[in-house]
């Protein structure tokens, strides 16, 4: 799983409003010749990257190559189980990464287009997002 090796600050605020905007950043398909990019707003864990991850090189016979373009580095705490009401935030539990629309999550390239879009079909299942399939223009 990705998780960042140093961070600057251990537990960070919840943000306010998430669903706001489009994505300026890792928008188009920069190194190979498929892309998948987001639909809608989510945050994406670690987990999540690695399973899509895994649906996709097993379905490309590991053929090709493989670009994960996101990298959860938002850290979300969480307090024990059945804690009371107080005490302070809990301990960082997970990493996420925010998607907005627009966002490229992985890319390949030299494999056919029709293998790179059942890749990336199945892969959308495993995301909490909606996905398309994009080309390098």
């Amino acid at each position: 799983m990705l998780l960042p090796k140093k961070v600057k600050h251990r537990k960070w605020h919840k943000p306010r409003r998430m669903n706001k905007g489009v994505a300026t950043r890792i928008n188009t398909v920069a190194f190979g010749s498929y892309g998948l990019s987001a639909d809608t707003h989510s945050w994406v864990t670690s987990r999540q990257i690695e399973s899509a991850r895994r649906v996709i090189t097993r379905y490309i016979k590991r053929t090709g190559k493989m670009w994960i373009r996101v990298f959860p580095d938002r850290p979300v705490t969480r307090k024990g189980s059945e804690m009371p009401m107080g005490k302070g935030k809990g301990a960082p539990d997970h990493f996420v990464v925010t998607v907005k629309p627009g966002t490229v999550l992985f890319e390949l390239e030299g494999v056919p287009e029709n293998v790179a879009r059942e890749a990336f079909k199945l892969a959308t299942y495993k995301l909490p997002v909606s996905a398309t399939f994009v080309k390098k223009v």
